[in-house]
């Protein structure tokens, strides 16, 4: 089968990690809460999602540690962090019709709610849509955006 470039888009509205190809949406001015979860490119990239399970509610997660799982047709993968917080919840929703990761990454397909632990420092090493798109782009160069 011939490979299919991804085709996708990348909100203007939030924060992207190139290492693990996940989001950040900050829900307030200071960013002590966010909302998190897999970029479609991410998500073009580990194949279809059919498992998530996130970690419990209160867990303190590390910047590039894990903040809970997917499953997709081959493998078990672990989903990183791409800041420190503290859980405050993990989408139920998802976890229950993990399909929603897939059809809306961006909106009901969230993974973690949480508390940003070092957000002044740790902000500094996302970056903004603009620059993420590159970032996709020196990896598949057929790449398109919506």
């Amino acid at each position: 089968m011939a490979h299919r470039p991804f085709h996708g888009s990348i909100p203007d509205d939030r924060l992207y990690c190139t290492r693990h190809d996940m989001w950040v949406l900050p829900k307030d001015a200071q960013g002590e809460e966010v909302l998190i979860g897999a970029t479609s490119f991410g998500i073009f990239l580990a194949g279809e999602i059919i498992a998530f399970t996130a970690k419990p509610k209160g867990a303190a997660v590390e910047i590039h540690r894990g903040l809970g799982t997917i499953e997709c047709r081959k493998t078990v993968l672990a989903v990183h962090a791409p800041i420190s917080f503290v859980l405050r919840e993990g989408n139920e929703a998802a976890e229950e019709r993990p399909a929603i990761i897939n059809t809306d990454p961006y909106g009901d397909g969230w993974m973690a709610r949480a508390q940003t632990s070092h957000w002044a420092t740790e902000k500094t090493t996302l970056v903004d849509a603009r620059a993420y798109r590159q970032h996709i782009l020196n990896m598949e160069p057929e790449a398109s955006f919506d």
